[in-house]
């Protein structure tokens, strides 16, 4: 019943930054563990990283070390912030609980481009 919506994307550099936003029509805390997820062109959708409602972060290996998620209750926002961008990171971005149930549908999601 949460709809999710994320934003921040754009066309970027190799090297530069971004820093993506998600919120919720509802609270974004009463879903627990949140995500990001990317979706490339023809490529399956995979889990980035995610944040527990305390705090503890978890990244695949992909973006270890450049990205990191963040979340901040009193304004209902989670955010990752992208930098050393690669254009691998190309894709488009959603954020979305990883265990509630039930899960929210998926926002649209926020392009993000890595190109010279």
């Amino acid at each position: 019943q949460v709809q999710l919506v994320e934003s921040g994307g754009g066309l970027v550099q190799p090297g530069e930054s971004l820093r993506l936003s998600c919120t919720g029509s509802g609270s974004i805390d009463r879903l627990g563990t949140m995500g990001w997820y990317r979706q490339a062109p023809g490529k399956q959708r995979e889990l980035v990283a995610t944040i527990s409602r305390g705090g503890s972060t978890n990244y695949a290996d992909s973006v270890k070390g450049r990205f990191t998620i963040s979340r901040d209750k009193d304004v209902n926002m989670v955010y990752l912030q992208m930098n050393s961008l690669k254009p691998d990171d190309t894709a488009v971005y959603f954020c979305n609980a990883v265990y509630a149930d039930p899960r929210p549908n998926w926002g649209q999601g926020t392009q993000v481009t890595v190109s010279s």
